[in-house]
């Protein structure tokens, strides 16, 4: 197969802000460990032969990136009432703070490599490519399932990535400009002292560190670089926010306003509390149609066609001889031996001296278990189970315990780790599974193994079928393979009756389908599990007004929803008037046969007997006031009175009181360091290559960043 190696053209696009560029994240440049960075690799695409050949793909525009990712502090504190409040206060010029990438077209000589130039610092394809990379494999794993790249580049997950590099580059560079510099020597110290690299004694362990900084794609000087410019970025931001401190009177405010405890009593008003509803007449139903008709109107389906080359669709049509599967058995036989296993008893000792005494005395006639009940040895202790001999950490203990009968009590065991006495009480030999019982997963095995070597070669067949004008129902019945036909399908996943289509898990198929046309041949999405998946738009149905005849029971269903919603608002607004002009709320219930109900305690942002949007209009109603809110649908409402309002005890010194200066301080210092990285971005000067960032990430040539 053909590859074609990425390549920035001549006349690479490039932008240049003179103000910050994208939300700078002030935090992402202060971690402890760095992201994980591949090994270098060349940058190249398959390819298939006929791909010169082709029609070019349908460009996809660029949504305009309102996601943006909140900096560290907030991301964290929006997680408790404290962060909720805070982000409250600040989003607004957050959001002001931050520009759109780019003003204006600058051409400059950029190299092809280079995706951002900060100042003198430069950010390459390679650099950008791997971290991007390997950040979508973070987010996919939070997820728990893998983001296509067109969504990644849709939530604007690339710009915000892009974003975060050039943060850090920025501080790379003031720190560059100042002289500011760490030795080696305070980085070998910091790593050292890092409990992430510390071995089962506590202490620094080489390997450990080795292992792990290999398994983030750094080699030791690479890590102590990465370290050392961390290091560098948190002395910048120490200078610029590093004693600052929160004022205590505003932990007094957030600590009332998060713990205040008001005692409601309340009526719930529902549809039973208003009667049953007259039937509608035509007209009524015909003017709800006429004014609400979108309420009615059919969505846009598609029909769509799937075609899967995937390793377990390939498999289902490969046999397996039972001549190979047999063949297979005896090459794999390690497999299917199952070792000797013993149950093992073991008595440790802090000394061989205390080992061989204790040896004596059981040769004299002390039974094992009773030796273990002397030295008070809990059964978890005492007993290691039933294990083979590679099981047990200890060579020395473990040729002990295998070179025993059953029964049989060892002598004192000088091991690796203590001084030991072993018992094998039970002994379960050797065995083989065997073929029968192993063949029909050998065969499925032995299937997989081929089909993995053949997805390749359909992909390539499907490709020059695609490029030669064929259709994929016609793909498929020429390389006799399976064809999902999806006759009518909604942006939502559902089919006409309502019901859900049943789609591809691994991949979003709807949404790209929806953003193409019909006819239009579409680029294969990788499956994460492997294999290949092509979509064509065989067919639109569009849009349209449903007639009268056709909604006529929803109509009816919906005029019964909104009659019912308006008589139990206005009756909860009766009975809010009668509070008001006197009445006692359990005699204005009483009137319609509604019972009161109280609710102590409630707070803000903590559980409560009544609606979410209740709690909120509770705290804007003052002492033995009355009101009423929406409940849990539109058609019940809850009518209450506050009977009680509970300001909470504020100790300046206190534990909770201590959390909240944290957090607040921790908020003003992401502040503070959003504010000065977006003036240093502005004095550096950014440029991005567009070409570049476009060839990083997939991007259509023709979007803009």
């Amino acid at each position: 197969m053909m590859r074609a190696a990425f390549a920035a053209p001549s006349n690479a696009r490039t932008e240049r802000s003179d103000g910050p560029v994208g939300r700078p994240l002030a935090a992402v440049a202060f971690g402890t460990l760095p992201a994980r960075r591949g090994p270098a690799c060349a940058i190249s695409i398959p390819m298939d032969r006929a791909f010169a050949t082709r029609v070019s793909r349908s460009a996809r525009t660029l949504r305009n990136p309102a996601n943006w990712i909140m900096l560290r502090g907030l991301r964290q504190a929006t997680s408790n009432w404290i962060g909720k409040l805070v982000m409250g206060a600040v989003v607004t010029f957050l959001v002001l703070s931050f520009v759109i990438w780019g003003i204006g077209d600058i051409f400059r000589g950029f190299g092809h490599s280079t995706v951002a130039t900060i100042g003198k610092s430069e950010i390459s394809i390679e650099q950008f490519r791997q971290i991007y990379n390997d950040q979508l494999q973070q987010y996919a794993r939070r997820l728990g399932r893998p983001i296509p790249p067109e969504q990644a580049r849709a939530a604007g997950l690339d710009q915000q990535i892009l974003a975060a590099q050039i943060a850090e580059a920025a501080l790379d560079e003031r720190a560059r400009q100042l002289g500011l510099a760490v030795s080696t020597d305070e980085i070998v110290q910091q790593i050292t002292k890092d409990p992430a690299f510390a071995g089962i004694n506590g202490r620094f362990d080489q390997q450990r560190f080795l292992y792990l900084i290999r398994q983030a794609g750094f080699s030791e000087q690479r890590f102590i670089e990465e370290q050392r410019r961390v290091t560098l970025r948190r002395q910048l931001a120490g200078s610029v926010a590093g004693e600052i401190a929160a004022p205590k009177t505003a932990a007094m405010a957030l600590d009332r306003f998060a713990h205040e405890k008001r005692d409601i009593a309340y009526v719930t008003v529902d549809a039973a509390a208003v009667g049953e509803l007259p039937a509608p007449t035509d007209e009524e139903l015909q003017k709800l149609y006429t004014d609400k008709k979108f309420l009615f109107r059919a969505p846009e389906y598609r029909k769509v066609l799937l075609l899967t080359v995937s390793p377990e669709a390939v498999a289902k049509s490969i046999e397996v001889t039972d001549a190979d599967a047999k063949q297979a058995y005896e090459a794999r036989a390690a497999q299917y031996r199952v070792p000797e296993k013993r149950r093992v008893q073991q008595i440790s000792f802090p000394s061989a001296e205390e080992a061989k005494a204790a040896a004596d005395r059981l040769a004299g006639g002390l039974s094992f278990e009773a030796l273990a009940a002397e030295r008070n040895v809990a059964p978890t202790d005492l007993d290691l189970g039933l294990v083979a001999k590679s099981d047990m950490l200890d060579p020395a203990i473990a040729d002990a315990a295998f070179a025993l009968k059953e029964g049989e009590v060892s002598g004192p065991v000088e091991g690796r780790f203590t001084n030991a006495i072993v018992e094998v009480t039970a002994i379960q030999p050797a065995s083989v599974t065997p073929f029968p019982e192993v063949e029909a997963k050998i065969k499925a095995d032995l299937a997989l193994e081929r089909a993995k070597a053949q997805v390749g070669d359909l992909r390539d067949k499907v490709e020059d079928e695609l490029a030669a004008g064929s259709r994929l129902d016609e793909i498929a019945a020429k390389l006799k393979l399976p064809v999902e036909v999806i006759d009518a399908v909604d942006r939502s996943g559902r089919a006409p009756d309502g019901q859900p289509v049943e789609l591809p898990k691994e991949v979003d198929v709807i949404g790209p389908a929806f953003q193409t046309q019909a006819g239009v041949e579409n680029e294969a999405v990788r499956l994460p599990s492997g294999g290949y998946l092509w979509y064509e738009v065989a067919g639109v149905t569009p849009s349209r007004d449903r007639t009268f005849d056709e909604v006529k029971d929803k109509v009816e269903e919906r005029w019964r929803l909104d009659k019912t919603a308006e008589r139990v608002a206005a009756k909860a607004s009766e009975i809010v008037g009668k509070v008001k002009a006197g009445t006692p709320l359990a005699e204005a219930a009483q009137a319609d046969n509604l019972a009161v109900a109280t609710a102590w305690g409630l707070e803000r942002n903590a559980t409560a007997p009544v609606p979410a949007s209740v709690v909120s209009v509770v705290f804007e109603t003052p002492k033995d006031g009355v009101a009423s809110a929406e409940g849990a649908s539109q058609t019940q409402h809850v009518v209450f009175q506050v009977t009680a309002i509970t300001e909470p005890t504020f100790d300046p010194d206190g534990a909770e009181t201590k959390k909240q200066l944290d957090a607040l301080k921790r908020a003003y210092a992401d502040d503070l360091m959003t504010q000065y990285i977006a003036q240093l971005q502005s004095d550096l000067g950014v440029e991005i290559n567009q070409a570049a960032f476009a060839q990083a990430t997939g991007r259509s040539g023709s979007d803009s960043f």
